[in-house]
């Protein structure tokens, strides 16, 4: 009787050993079939890469609504990141190093894919989820940057997940054909309809990675800042999510990528394009090579097409219609991206005077030109302030006006180190990422130093706190406070971390009164 026992136990233990097994190995079933992965170095975190959240639009769904995932028989490997979306072949320009790129190859039509990681062992521990968008302009980037990495933040006790989009003139191009074809009687915003697809697979199937379906905060920085925006606006994304983080980008003032642009319009561009490319029907459009179109045609961003966004951003979010989620937002003392030659003090206060006439002596006032290399300094600080403080700045004031969930406001102002010709590019635009998501670990040849990694810990630990409560505070942080558009009390994120008044704050009124008029 015990040589039976002891035998019935054996068998129970293998089998819970090899069920357990297989499940730590990392087999998921999603939407389509079953799919494995494989885990970090330390056995800690288990990695899903390439997973397929829509079907591959080539062909006849080239300029198509996301449609469903073609199932696959047997378990598919995702253990590589999958193609990035159509564009350009990346290389390094300006402050942007190797590790703020996406892989050289591939590069394909055939995109629309995503990337878990998790910590979880069970499909019950219900952890928050962060779903990342890329920037990239609307016309380039991919989730299989460095730098997006989502390791760190898994440790911290999120569900990391990573998504690809399509840019571009194949994600963003409407045309009267186009709109015929759609039962929504829309074209154009196909980059953002992917975006919702894969917040809709994330409902779905995240919760077999551990992750709470309803407790998904969308994070995303420039052109990917402006997408969370264009979420937080549209009816489409309503109930995929329950926080936005926004670094630097939104659209509510006069910007290249506003989101008031109408349908009309980018129809009417449409139209000149097909025509530039000898294309009279959507047919021969669609029969057109991916490498052809890249080379002679772009995409206009998103677009106000009557669904997914209704309205401007700006008109949306004055009428309180947006999804009221807490969010988290700010932008880098050094965000200025100028698009021309920078100018002398005599050219910088022309400009100032041609532009805003009466009200130049006080644009000079918070943008001073008393010497040359002083108008160049001004430039760049009008710029940061006009592409993106602005944006996200009124975005935290028509929150707190129109809405009724708590915002929280940053600026990031740590230079980030650097040797050479890199020095001079200080808080650069993207430089904030590494810091917020645990992946200073991958900028090479930079020489950190503690306060980088404390300021690392600090930031990813915010981020972390808002995605899983919607309150970035926690002990042993500086307390950072809700944001209040009378006191203007923002995070500053530098060599110390400490709450105070926007420094711009001045500037900043005075831009926006001057842009919304316009």
């Amino acid at each position: 009787m015990k040589i039976f026992l002891s035998l019935v136990l054996s068998f129970c233990t293998v089998i819970f050993l090899f069920a357990f097994s297989t499940h730590d190995n990392g087999t998921v079933k999603v939407t389509g079939g079953t799919i494995s992965g494989t885990k970090s170095k330390d056995g800690e975190i288990r990695i899903f890469k390439g997973i397929p959240f829509a079907a591959p639009p080539v062909g006849d769904l080239r300029w198509k609504a996301p449609q469903p995932v073609i199932p696959w028989t047997g378990t598919k490997k995702c253990d590589a990141f999958a193609a990035s979306p159509m564009q350009n072949s990346p290389a390094p320009f300006s402050m942007w190093t190797e590790e703020f790129l996406i892989p050289k190859e591939p590069i394909s039509e055939d995109c629309l894919y995503l990337n878990v990681w998790t910590k979880a062992t069970t499909a019950k521990e219900k952890r928050p989820v962060i779903v990342w968008i890329y920037g990239g302009g609307f016309s380039s980037g991919g989730s299989g940057c460095a730098i997006y990495d989502g390791e760190a933040m898994s440790k911290k006790g999120i569900v990391f997940v990573s998504i690809n989009y399509r840019v571009g003139v194949f994600g963003f191009f409407a045309h009267p054909e186009l709109t015929k074809e759609s039962s929504n009687n829309a074209s154009g915003n196909y980059g953002l309809m992917d975006q919702v697809a894969a917040l809709q697979w994330v409902k779905k199937n995240i919760e077999a990675f551990g992750g709470d379906p309803d407790n998904v905060t969308i994070a995303g920085q420039s052109a990917g800042s402006m997408s969370v925006n264009c979420l937080v606006a549209s009816p489409l994304a309503k109930g995929l999510f329950q926080r936005a983080i926004a670094e630097s980008g939104a659209s509510f003032v006069s910007s290249p990528f506003r989101g008031s642009t109408r349908l009309q319009q980018s129809e009417a561009a449409g139209v000149k394009v097909a025509a530039s490319l000898n294309a009279s029907s959507l047919k021969e459009l669609r029969n057109i090579t991916a490498e052809e179109l890249l080379q002679k045609a772009q995409g206009t961003g998103p677009i106000v097409d009557g669904y997914v966004l209704p309205e401007s951003i700006a008109n949306i979010f004055a009428a309180g219609k947006q999804n009221d989620v807490p969010v988290l937002t700010g932008w880098n003392l050094d965000d200025g991206l100028l698009f021309g030659p920078l100018k002398n003090a005599d050219e910088w206060k022309k400009q100032a005077e041609q532009q805003f006439g009466k009200d130049a002596t006080t644009f000079l006032e918070y943008y001073p030109a008393s010497t040359d290399a002083e108008a160049a300094a001004s430039q760049y600080a009008n710029s940061r302030d006009m592409i993106f403080g602005v944006q996200n700045y009124t975005w935290a004031n028509v929150q707190t006006t129109t809405g009724k969930s708590n915002v929280y406001v940053y600026n990031f102002t740590r230079k980030v180190p650097a040797t050479g010709e890199y020095i001079k590019y200080g808080a650069f635009h993207t430089g904030e990422v590494a810091y917020a998501y645990g992946n200073l670990k991958f900028l090479n040849n930079r020489p950190f130093v503690q306060e980088d990694y404390d300021l690392e810990n600090a930031m990813s630990t915010y981020w972390a706190n808002f995605a899983a409560t919607g309150n970035p505070n926690s002990a042993g942080l500086p307390e950072w406070p809700i944001y209040n558009k009378n006191t203007s009390v923002v995070l500053l994120l530098g060599n110390t971390i400490s709450a105070q008044k926007l420094p711009t704050k001045k500037a900043l009124d005075f831009l926006y009164n001057e842009m919304k008029e316009k």
